[in-house]
């Protein structure tokens, strides 16, 4: 554990140095309160999406790396904003009419638009918790909800120290806004007694003697209400620092579109007493038209759906990548985070401590990294359905044991899972766009010999010898020898681009790859797409 440590306290992997980072706040003397704390925060206005599982996932990596290096105990809150009025209707839920009745109310209040949970904020949360419960990242966490935290008084304390520090707080506030905003605004939003509406309104009053404030409401009422109880939560900005106050949090992650207000976070939590967290700000995911994903507009893709065609731990593997970058992440980024997963779990068992540390799975695992079973790669298996036609994971595993005769489902379950994902990702993105061509004469040539020799094949069913032989085919005639394979993909398999030819061969068989080429260059391909 030493050699790890000490291989620890000088990696380059980014979880290493925010550890780093964050064990220097405690190096004289240990927290008070016993561990330190990492907090993510969960806006639920709309369904959980991908961006919200990697602000998780990459706490959990830090909070790992931070275990390897310090002995100080560790805990993680994931707090649901599930107090915040519900703005504007997300486009991709049902019962939008019954959702914009109850607009501006918060979220806890609005009725469930699936009508399966108390309210809209109770589902969202749900579908957050099951995510992180239910798909075995060991993610261990603390839920807290905004709306037990104001209504059961965990937050009185600060509140009232909000008023206290009422002046000192709006002041950092109004330098942020404009003249126009300024004019109206307050920390404090008002939960209307009778409405239940979420109030963006000017206060009166602030009463530091009784804690209570005093405003108009939108058709000119007096009320007053105590700022504790739940009756009055905080404006976001000012929540963001009066939570990091109350809990005393030690770590935070947020995305790009929240750096700019880190200096107003940090004052305010300063100015109420507590200790600014140290701040990690990574940059966002974009969908396939370089949009941000928002889980508001329901674009890019889904937990679910990248669950659907890939497994947990390729998602981890693509969290994992260059945070600070902003990365399109729609579904063709899902075979190549799945190959290069397994590739890292290959080299993980004869990698030194320093090299394990830099590698992504021992961040996505800790210490537990499995072995991989992966005998065929993800976009090999992409390629063999499309020349299959397969239409369950059954008919791949018809060439994978030809290929590997050791290998079953039962003895290797990552390479049936995968093979299940295969076949639907096929069918789901890759048939539809496969678009063949018909040879020139110079690849026609080319094919016909490469044809004949598969024909009289007697050498090793191996990727080697046979990527040998593609070679020879294609040096003798193109120049680049790229275009050669690029021919290959287009005329036999309908894509731009495609796997190492000879394992493709080794895997879908010399005669079966014999009798591709012949039906290629009969022009079925290319009329089948026609039609």
């Amino acid at each position: 554990m030493s050699d790890l440590r000490d291989a620890a306290l000088e990696s380059k992997a980014w979880p290493f140095e925010e550890a780093r980072r964050l064990a220097k706040r405690y190096e004289k003397v240990p927290p008070e309160k016993g561990f330190v704390l990492f907090e993510t925060g969960y806006g639920p206005s709309g369904l959980p999406h991908i961006g919200t599982f990697g602000e998780v996932l990459r706490t959990t990596m830090i909070r790992r790396a931070f275990e390897v290096i310090s002995d100080i105990p560790t805990r993680l809150i994931c707090f649901s904003d599930d107090m915040d009025g519900m703005r504007k209707i997300p486009g991709n839920v049902p019962n939008q009419e019954m959702l914009q009745k109850n607009l501006h109310r918060p979220l806890t209040k609005v009725p469930d638009p699936f009508g399966e949970f108390e309210s809209f904020g109770h589902h969202n949360n749900a579908m957050l918790r099951r995510f992180l419960d239910t798909f075995g990242f060991g993610f261990e966490y603390e839920f807290y909800s905004a709306t037990e935290f104001y209504s059961t008084g965990q937050f009185d304390e600060v509140l009232k120290r909000a008023v206290d520090k009422y002046d000192d707080v709006m002041k950092v506030m109004l330098k942020s806004l404009r003249e126009e905003r300024a004019a109206t605004y307050s920390i404090f939003l008002p939960i209307h007694p009778e409405t239940g509406r979420v109030l963006y309104v000017p206060m009166k009053s602030v009463d530091r003697a009784n804690y209570t404030i005093t405003f108009d409401d939108e058709e000119g009422r007096e009320w007053t209400l105590p700022v504790t109880g739940g009756n009055v939560k905080l404006q976001w900005k000012p929540d963001f620092g009066a939570r990091w106050a109350a809990l005393d949090v030690d770590f935070e992650m947020y995305g790009k579109d929240h750096s700019t207000n880190t200096p107003i976070y940090d004052r305010i939590c300063e100015i109420l007493g507590g200790k600014k967290p140290e701040h990690f700000s990574y940059e966002l995911f974009l969908d396939d038209k370089g949009q941000k994903i928002s889980k508001t507009s329901g674009n890019g893709i889904s937990i679910d759906q990248w669950l659907s065609y890939a497994s947990t731990e390729s998602l981890s593997y693509f969290m994992y990548q260059k945070p600070k970058t902003a990365k399109r992440m729609y579904f063709d980024v899902i075979p190549r985070a799945m190959d290069e997963y397994h590739q890292q779990l290959r080299a993980y068992a004869d990698q030194d401590a320093k090299q394990r540390l830099a590698n992504p799975v021992f961040h996505i695992h800790g210490h537990n990294v499995p072995a991989s079973d992966m005998v065929v790669p993800f976009t090999m298996l992409l390629n063999l359905a499309s020349v299959s036609g397969a239409e369950d994971k059954e008919t791949l595993w018809g060439f994978i044991r030809r290929y590997a005769p050791d290998a079953n489902a039962e003895t290797n379950p990552q390479m049936d899972q995968a093979a299940g994902f295969a076949v639907r990702y096929y069918n789901d993105f890759v048939k539809p766009e496969k678009t063949f061509r018909a040879a020139t004469d110079l690849e026609r040539e080319a094919l016909i010999e490469l044809r004949d020799k598969l024909r009289v094949w007697d050498g090793p069913i191996e990727d080697e010898a046979l990527q040998t032989e593609v070679y020879a085919v294609g040096k003798e005639r193109f120049e680049p020898l790229r275009d050669w394979f690029t021919a290959l993909y287009e005329v036999l398999l309908g894509a731009s681009q495609g796997p190492r030819f000879g394992g493709f061969i080794a895997l879908y068989g010399v005669s079966e790859t014999a009798d591709l080429i012949d039906e290629a260059l009969t022009g079925k391909f290319v009329t089948t797409t026609a039609e």
